[in-house]
């Protein structure tokens, strides 16, 4: 039994809340900034800057795919002015013509693409390949100690890690400001905080976690990553750093269940067939949410955005 849990689920189970940190993590800010959805629409405009980086170079390494992804932003956020300008209609509805559209033809450039020889294609781009970065080298508890064992590890736990860690330390290091310019713009201004770098600061650091997290665990994962255990978590104090420490556990547990769910749960109800691990992984952040909002101390706060308080 031991043996068979490392082999086929530790590692998923590790890339899987890795992710979900990462998300997480910058997901705070955006869900108090009340800029929530600006995780969505980076699930969205990503991936057509993917697929295209992908034709271009025929490799699905990291620096093609986040620079992919950032021509891909920059080409959004052109279209949203000129429809904006164009058609003179309000922002919301401009970006999400915007980002619907470029989701669209990302998922038309999968279909006429000969991605066969890589994990890409549009069910891999809803749904990642979670369950199939599997560990076979992982005969034991003792592999973990065993350089040659480790060399068989999926890359995208490697990836994974890096890319959390790197999210963590900028977090860590920029947090004072992020704070400030959270809860109280127009101080930071006077305290000559640059606000507007600081904003698109973040969303740099979270498209940076969704084009690392794209690969293994598709949009729908990232999607709900980055809403929903920080708005559970928002909802379970008032207080910046346990907010923050709140969505990392829901995360992870999202990460954990959602996993533990998909693979043994339709056998406990009777059936012979796992589910989606990316669905599972989503629909158990949701049901965090919900109890949140249920359960949650400060509950009655659920649109008070921003009067969280900092310290």
């Amino acid at each position: 039994m031991a043996s068979e849990f490392v082999q086929f689920s530790l590692t998923p189970i590790l890339i899987g809340s890795l992710a979900a940190v990462a998300c997480a993590l910058p997901g705070n800010f955006l869900v108090l900034r009340r800029q929530a959805l600006i995780g969505d629409a980076i699930s969205h405009v990503v991936l057509p800057g993917i697929v295209v980086a992908f034709l271009v170079t025929a490799t699905v390494s990291t620096l093609p795919m986040l620079l992919g992804a950032a021509g891909a932003a920059v080409v959004a956020v052109v279209l949203i002015e000129a429809i904006k300008r164009l058609g003179r209609i309000e922002p919301g509805a401009a970006m999400g013509v915007t980002f619907t559209a470029l989701f669209a033809a990302g998922v038309l450039l999968l279909e006429q693409s000969d991605t066969s020889s890589v994990h890409l294609d549009v069910e891999h781009a809803l749904m990642g390949n979670l369950e199939s970065l599997i560990w076979l080298r992982g005969t034991g508890w003792d592999a973990l100690v065993d350089w040659r064992a480790l060399q068989g590890l999926p890359p995208e736990l490697g990836r994974m890690a890096a890319a959390c860690a790197l999210v963590a330390l900028l977090t860590i290091v920029f947090w004072r400001p992020l704070k400030i310019s959270t809860f109280d713009e127009g101080f930071a201004q006077a305290l000559n905080l640059p606000t507007t770098a600081i904003g698109l600061g973040l969303v740099v650091v979270a498209a940076m976690a969704a084009v690392a997290a794209f690969d293994a665990v598709g949009s729908i994962i990232v999607i709900a990553m980055f809403i929903c255990p920080p708005a559970a978590a928002r909802l379970m104090t008032n207080r910046l750093e346990s907010q923050v420490a709140w969505s990392v556990v829901f995360a992870i547990a999202s990460a954990v269940l959602g996993y533990v769910l998909a693979g043994y749960g339709p056998g406990w109800l009777g059936a012979h067939n796992a589910v989606s691990a990316a669905g599972m992984i989503a629909a158990v952040s949701g049901a965090i949410l919900a109890l949140a909002c249920l359960f949650g101390p400060h509950r009655a706060r659920i649109g008070a955005g921003k009067e969280a308080s900092p310290v």
